[in-house]
């Protein structure tokens, strides 16, 4: 039932726009507004917190019914939900958890997540914001980038260094000293605002903090546990639409007096998209319950970040090819899922920073899966 309606509000509400969403380099404002109106900003929650209770399982089967549509609004939506309020409902204590994630929920905030900086990109441990304790406050400065919603949150969870380590912070938008700068002109994704974000002596009460002191690396990394996940789900629903894109062109592109689908050269494309397709969906899902059953699924879900990510610029590529001109074409969609692939292997840890996760799970276990 949700992936029906997901889809059909896709298909009503976010195909028809999804071009605009990509030239004016923005999501509307009432689009937002819809998603939030479905409940789609905190499916993946409890009710308790205002979510609907779907879990992870159902956070990506809503993705990926998202990434069929717009690959900009599901960017849009994961940081928001999978990363931003994730945060504050990893680690965050019972009376944070039940101050923000309700109206995170009913999108009546907007959240984001910021760890990355200039000299903390892949390596995320070398955070040099700081967060110092002033009585009842803690004063945070410094400056993040690469920040997905930034300029359009109201709550972020942000990452500074303590006297006991990196520490995860729950920053309201509105508090004196924070400042978003332009959003980044990027070749894909252009309808996710992404911002470099400054804080100086932004302060925010004491009982912000999300978890213990020196603690906010590990909250982190479970956070992007169930990013990724999200992620790849999106990967499974761009990948799909591209291929049923190409299947159709395929058969209605004529060369040679014949559809081009009759061609093994083609015919071999597609049939590799596909297979990719079923890979993807197989270990998104499979990690999916894993993490919804409450087991460890970090090597599992670098796993996934990798292997959709690559899976998906394969696919889209072999679109682009079958389409000929026209895939190049901004006429038609596939030359935006081209475009807004490719940052599927930068963020959230790139592919590179996934072999290594995963090679250290293996050799730690001696190749033991």
């Amino acid at each position: 039932m949700l992936r029906d309606m997901v889809r059909e509000f896709t298909n009503n509400e976010i195909k028809p726009i999804a071009s605009k969403i990509d030239q004016d380099e923005r999501i509307p404002p009432e689009l937002i507004k819809k998603i939030a109106d479905l409940g789609l900003l905190g499916a993946a929650f409890p009710t308790e917190y205002g979510g609907g209770g779907f879990g992870e399982v159902g956070y990506c089967l809503m993705q990926e019914e998202i990434g069929r549509g717009c690959l900009s609004t599901a960017t849009f939506i994961g940081a928001h939900e999978s990363i931003g309020t994730n945060t504050i409902y990893i680690g965050g204590s019972e009376e944070l958890k039940k101050k923000y994630i309700p109206l995170l929920a009913e999108g009546k905030m907007i959240g984001a997540f910021a760890l990355t900086e200039s000299k903390a990109g892949s390596d995320s441990f070398n955070v040099r914001t700081t967060a110092k304790l002033d009585g009842n406050e803690w004063v945070i400065n410094g400056e993040k980038m690469w920040i997905t919603n930034g300029g359009i949150a109201d709550v972020i969870s942000v990452f500074a260094r303590t006297e006991r380590g990196v520490t995860a912070f729950a920053v309201e938008t509105k508090t004196p000293g924070f400042h978003a700068h332009p959003p980044e002109k990027k070749m894909g994704i252009k309808g996710s605002i992404t911002n470099s974000l400054t804080f100086e002596n932004v302060r925010i009460p004491k009982e912000n903090i999300i978890g213990q002191e020196g603690r906010g690396f590990l909250v982190a990394m479970k956070t992007l546990d169930a990013g990724r996940l999200g992620l790849g789900a999106a990967c499974i629903g761009s990948s799909k639409e591209v291929l049923e894109l190409s299947t159709k062109y395929a058969k209605e592109r004529i060369q040679f007096d014949q559809p081009i689908a009759n061609f093994q050269g083609v015919q071999f494309m597609l049939a590799e998209m596909g297979t990719l397709i079923y890979a993807m969906e197989s270990i998104v899902y499979r990690t999916a319950v894993d993490y919804d059953l409450g087991k460890s699924i970090s090597k599992q879900s670098a796993m996934v970040k990798l292997f959709c990510s690559e899976a998906a610029d394969k696919i889209m590529d072999s679109a682009v090819q079958i389409h000929g001109g026209m895939g190049y074409s901004r006429e038609l969609p596939i030359e935006r899922f081209y475009r807004d692939s490719r940052i599927n292997r930068i963020f959230e840890g790139t592919s590179e920073i996934q072999k290594g996760i995963i090679a250290r799970d293996l050799l730690k276990k001696n190749g033991v899966m």
